[in-house]
């Protein structure tokens, strides 16, 4: 492991925003974030009471609990917490080293609903009580191209499964991503399974979406994957739903077969996989 990583893996283990596969904390994360507000450290997980109630309707002082899946460097968790000072925002991913970045920005900044948990996506469930979160985002995770990888990729009902064990009913999944292949995918999945789509659009920059009243200032932000464009479609893509239906698992072999028919662009990772020469120019 290089220096600069072994650095910010030390950091990360020093910041209170951080938590690195955290036990115990379904139901905490109402008093977590109200410790980290008042600069009340060390935070103790152990002594962090649970909350009655998960949902901002039933309980006022509740702030919606707001998630980004495979946060990365978690520019859009810290640019969501800057824009939606009263709701918390939680970025969660496996590397130490990428969470760091958006930890520091916060703590520099001083922005206090903001956090990270270190963990893989599928221990997700370990973390949440049921209902305790209101919203989830996924922006430019890893489309997972190979049809034999189709259940690693976020939107595939395996997953949409295991959100809708923490999600409130009726909350709502984003996903923003560079590459037209998960964008069907997921469209395929909504419509496969009865899902309600709330917004779909293939150039979510484009003049008419910007134009139109489905525009909204939190698709602005931009992380540094959306700038490498590395499906080099020149487009992002944006899906907005509700998980609000039963998604029986007979109809995955369904899935299956209908997306074997996709015609797949490789991400240069895939590329070299088989061997072939990138041109990473």
């Amino acid at each position: 492991m290089g220096q600069k990583k072994l650095i910010k893996f030390a950091a990360i283990k020093q910041y209170e925003n951080v938590l690195e596969y955290p036990q115990g904390m379904p139901g905490k994360w109402k008093a977590y974030f109200e410790k980290l507000a008042r600069e009340d450290y060390p935070i103790s997980l152990d002594t962090l009471e649970i909350s009655s109630s998960n949902s901002p309707k039933k309980n006022a002082s509740n702030k919606p609990l707001v998630l980004e899946l495979a946060c990365g460097r978690g520019e859009y968790a810290v640019g969501l917490a800057r824009l939606f000072p009263e709701q918390n925002f939680l970025g969660l991913d496996i590397k130490g080293n990428r969470i760091w970045k958006g930890a520091s920005i916060a703590n520099k900044e001083g922005i206090k609903n903001v956090a990270f948990v270190r963990t893989q996506i599928e221990q997700s469930i370990q973390y949440f009580a049921k209902e305790e979160v209101a919203e989830i985002w996924i922006t430019f995770p890893d489309p997972q191209l190979r049809l034999s990888k189709a259940k690693k990729r976020l939107t595939h009902p395996q997953f949409l499964r295991l959100y809708q064990q923490f999600l409130q009913p009726g909350g709502i999944v984003h996903l923003k991503t560079d590459s037209p292949n998960l964008y069907l995918f997921t469209k395929t999945v909504i419509e496969l399974y009865g899902l309600t789509l709330l917004t779909a659009t293939d150039d979510v920059y484009g003049t008419a979406f910007l134009q139109s009243d489905k525009w909204d200032e939190r698709y602005a932000i931009k992380t540094y994957y959306e700038g490498l464009n590395i499906a080099s479609s020149n487009r992002i893509h944006y899906i907005q739903f509700k998980i609000d239906k039963v998604l029986p698992k007979d109809k995955d072999e369904t899935l299956k077969e209908m997306i074997a028919a996709f015609e797949v662009t490789e991400t240069h990772d895939a590329k070299r996989e088989r061997g072939v020469k990138v041109n990473e120019n």
